[in-house]
């Protein structure tokens, strides 16, 4: 009876140790700090990812992100400087905590720093934008410009009451508008594309127009090209044609004075033999014949000769000879 006892105490005792052991150990995970709190209040120092040990029922901890998280804001209800009520369905804030400001901010805005730091902010600085712009600024002409303007008024209020906390990005959803307003935006954004369509169709019939006049001009550039061409090519032939014409004229020009030369030298020549020859008539000569050896005797001789001779010679040029028997 005595071992029993001794062996339900063991047993018990065992079991008490393991519950206190399973209850000390716990996991933290990479990417994280863990942060404790003994009797409530929070320890300075934070633990690293691993394994850890700490005392059962009187510490705790909480594991805080230190890599890049997102925060989503849902449901956030804005109203325009018109009196509309519009909501965002859902807005994500992506930040991330340096680990050197885990303690100070964990001190500060507890472990659920994202709440008081980034929900509650979206609240405050969407409703301040959406007070002073109309519905069509905030649904159409500004909605562009909201991500932006949240990023920079989240970071500049972070940069002084939770220096080490950073805003990566905004992302806001186009916001629930009523049906009513939405329907007349519906139309209203139809009827600007009918208009934008209207435009660029304009625009295109203004570029066909203007391809067509610049084919236009570059047909007419090339035939008035080809036309100067074709009109140089007769100036060309016209202009080879009356030099072949000139040449052919002095050709014949030259043909008729040589003609005229030949006719000339033969007029020289007849004169010559007229101016020269001898005529001799007789009993004993029944024809007239011309004495061709005449031009190689000398004008004074046959003068000499013409004056000695008698009566029964007669000489009808400058000059006569005896008559031969």
């Amino acid at each position: 009876m005595t071992m029993t006892h001794a062996g339900a105490v063991v047993a018990a005792v065992a079991g008490v140790v393991a519950f206190f052991l399973y209850s000390s150990i716990h996991r933290i995970e990479e990417g994280h700090l863990g942060v404790y709190y003994r009797g409530g209040a929070l320890l300075i120092s934070p633990s690293s990812p691993g394994y850890h040990i700490m005392i059962p029922f009187i510490t705790s901890f909480r594991s805080v992100q230190t890599t890049l998280q997102t925060d989503e804001v849902k449901n956030v209800p804005c109203g325009t400087s018109g009196g509309v009520m519009i909501y965002f369905d859902r807005i994500e804030v992506v930040n991330m905590l340096a680990p050197s400001a885990v303690y100070d901010i964990v001190k500060n805005y507890t472990a659920d720093y994202d709440k008081a730091l980034i929900f509650n902010k979206i609240h405050h600085e969407l409703n301040q934008f959406c007070s002073v712009h109309t519905l069509q600024e905030v649904y159409i002409e500004l909605f562009d410009q909201i991500d932006e303007n949240l990023k920079l008024a989240l970071q500049k209020d972070l940069n002084v009451m939770a220096p080490g906390l950073t805003v990566q990005a905004v992302r806001v959803t186009k916001p629930k508008i009523p049906e009513a307003i939405r329907r007349n935006f519906e139309l209203m954004e139809g009827e600007k594309t009918k208009l934008l369509i209207s435009a660029q169709r304009q625009k295109v019939v203004e570029k066909e127009a203007e391809t067509e006049r610049k084919r236009a001009i570059i047909e007419a550039e090339k035939f008035a090209q080809v036309a100067s061409i074709q009109f140089q090519q007769k100036v060309m032939e016209k202009e080879t044609e009356k030099k072949i014409s000139e040449i052919e004229d002095v050709d014949r020009d030259s043909e008729y004075f040589i003609f005229l030369l030949s006719e000339y030298l033969e007029l020289i020549k007849y004169q010559a033999i007229a101016a020269n020859s001898k005529v001799y008539f007789g009993s004993d000569i029944p024809d007239m014949f011309v004495d061709t050896s005449a031009f190689q005797h000398n004008a004074g001789m046959r003068t000499n000769q013409a004056s000695s001779e008698g009566d029964d010679s007669v000489g009808f040029t400058s000059e006569a000879t005896p008559n031969k028997k």
